[in-house]
């Protein structure tokens, strides 16, 4: 049978768009296109092998390049990207090694006895072994995955020759090219160093913090974004001195309300903050401890310079993407800003760089969320679109996000701020309540910052933007409000919900009072 008859009678079941895909994906078939794969995807992270896994499942040939450099302090790890091995997993272990500190000290008033409870220690090696068993199972969880589902693997540095040719250079030095109808950019980002003598000596990275050899002892964490604050968190949690240096202010991009009240209750805890405050340099003295030079701004337009000496210096002052081994230019491909970012702006709904064939995903976007989840959704939405014929579209907005800070700080919509700027303050109304978690009662644990508010527009049903909360398990709390604000979630629907009781997520249901009324959010009692 000739491709033209068969053509004609595929052609008369389909509807009008699968006819256009079956067009565009048969001339492809037939062509005399000389390409190895259908798809290279250069990054081995979350975005990148959801994207491969999703196109070989739609019948398409598939490889993945993946290779980590290593650190400065020369830490490297397996596939999967940042969320398994320096990100997401292991930082939420050890966020839960720190809850499971507090909980020994929770449990004395709940009858549960120590000979000694003072000499209760935590044992940093044992938890890193623990962690890194983890995150190895996984890597070969991750390879074993790509082998069952015929994507091939090639563990190499990728970068472009042309526009259709990918190289890997591999860990012997040798290179193999390999011929792409398509690419995806999927490499993700590395931390950043400041640019102070003794930085990338004698400091490290969330890069490094999760497998570090030895206990962290007094640390400075520089910069109070999540991942600063984060750290900071559980490593006071496991009991160590922790200082935070923050340039300007914390979570940027984030609530500030809510913000505010996150640092404050890691002072609560012990944490020291260092407002205002850069780093000039890092010195090892002779007994191998660092000496951080410093210098705060004053109230007044001055500045003050100090020095204090700690055992680790952790920097997280952001991410930077890896794009500047891929040698974009080869492909024509240009990044964002006219080339001053080292991100990628990206044409939707197909995620497509200025060069068509060439993609990206995850973190390496620009001005998209950096959030594992959604590189997982949009590199499968991608494949689909690509070689399913789906006309799926990726929303980036109302993503929701957890803080893992000792007290955690989920949210999903709108910034009371952003609300405000977007429709006028005039026009939105602010629900806010403090509440008392119960399992807080028993041993007296501060409930200081357990507050939670949702931002909606003042008329009408009105309308949920925004919906914030401070307080145990913020994560799984705001994921299923998350649901309901994307469906169009209203302060009536959510009135009229009833909650279960006794937990913390039943507080939204329970949200009365507005700011703009001037009465007192604090509760009287919880179960009336």
């Amino acid at each position: 049978m000739t491709v033209a008859i068969l053509t004609r009678r595929v052609l008369g079941f389909m509807t009008v768009r699968q006819v256009r895909y079956f067009r565009t994906q048969s001339t492809a078939m037939f062509s005399k296109e000389n390409f190895d794969y259908d798809l290279v995807v250069i990054g081995g992270g979350s975005g990148g092998l959801a994207c491969a896994k999703q196109a070989v499942q739609l019948g398409a040939k598939v490889a993945v390049l993946d290779y980590v450099q290593p650190s400065p302090r020369g830490t490297k790890w397996g596939l999967g990207g940042t969320c398994v091995n320096v990100g997401c997993i292991p930082k939420k272990l050890m966020h839960q090694a720190s809850l499971l500190g507090e909980a020994i000290h929770d449990s004395q008033p709940y009858g549960w006895q120590f000979t000694d409870p003072a000499s209760v220690r935590h044992d940093w090696e044992k938890l890193t072994e623990s962690v890194q068993n983890h995150v190895k199972s996984v890597n070969w969880v991750t390879r074993v995955d790509l082998r069952d589902q015929k994507v091939e693997y090639v563990n190499g540095l990728g970068h472009f020759k042309d526009a259709h040719t990918v190289v890997a250079v591999l860990k012997n030095k040798t290179e193999r090219e390999l011929r792409a109808k398509h690419v995806v950019i999927a490499v993700g980002g590395r931390p950043r160093y400041p640019d102070i003598p003794g930085a990338l000596e004698y400091g490290i990275t969330s890069d490094d913090i999760f497998s570090l050899p030895h206990a962290p002892g007094k640390t400075l964490c520089v910069g109070a974004g999540y991942i600063g604050l984060e750290c900071a968190g559980f490593l006071k949690g496991l009991g160590y001195d922790v200082s935070v240096m923050v340039r300007s202010i914390l979570l940027r991009g984030f609530d500030q309300q809510m913000a505010t009240m996150i640092g404050d209750s890691m002072v609560e805890r012990g944490i020291r903050f260092h407002h205002r405050t850069r780093p000039l340099a890092v010195e090892k003295q002779a007994d191998g401890r660092l000496l951080v030079r410093y210098e705060t701004a004053t109230e007044d337009g001055q500045t003050q310079t100090g020095e204090e000496v700690f055992d680790t210096v952790l920097f997280a002052i952001g991410r930077q993407a890896e794009t500047g081994t891929l040698h974009l230019e080869n492909a024509g491909v240009a990044t964002a800003e006219g080339g001053k970012s080292d991100k990628l702006d990206v044409a939707m709904p197909d995620h497509q760089t200025n060069v068509p064939h060439v993609h990206a995903v995850g973190d390496v976007l620009y001005r998209k969320p950096e959030l594992t989840p959604v590189a997982i959704h949009a590199g499968r939405i991608i494949a689909r679109r690509l070689f399913g014929g789906s006309d799926e579209t990726m929303d980036y907005r109302d993503v929701a996000t957890t803080v893992f800070t000792p007290l955690e700080y989920g949210c999903v919509g709108s910034s009371e701020e952003d609300a405000e700027a977007a429709h006028g303050k005039d026009n939105i109304e602010v629900y806010h309540a403090y509440y008392k978690p119960t399992e807080f009662f028993v041993p007296q644990r501060s409930v200081r910052y357990c507050y939670l508010k949702a931002v909606a527009l003042r008329e009408g049903d009105q309308r949920v933007l925004g919906l914030h909360f401070l307080g145990p398990v913020a994560g799984e709390v705001i994921q299923g409000f998350a649901a309901a604000l994307k469906c169009g979630l209203t302060m009536k629907v959510l009135r009229n919900t009833v909650g279960i009781h006794p937990t913390v997520a039943e507080e939204f249901t329970r949200l009365a009072i507005t700011k703009s009324s001037g009465l007192d959010p604090t509760p009287a009692t919880c179960c009336s």
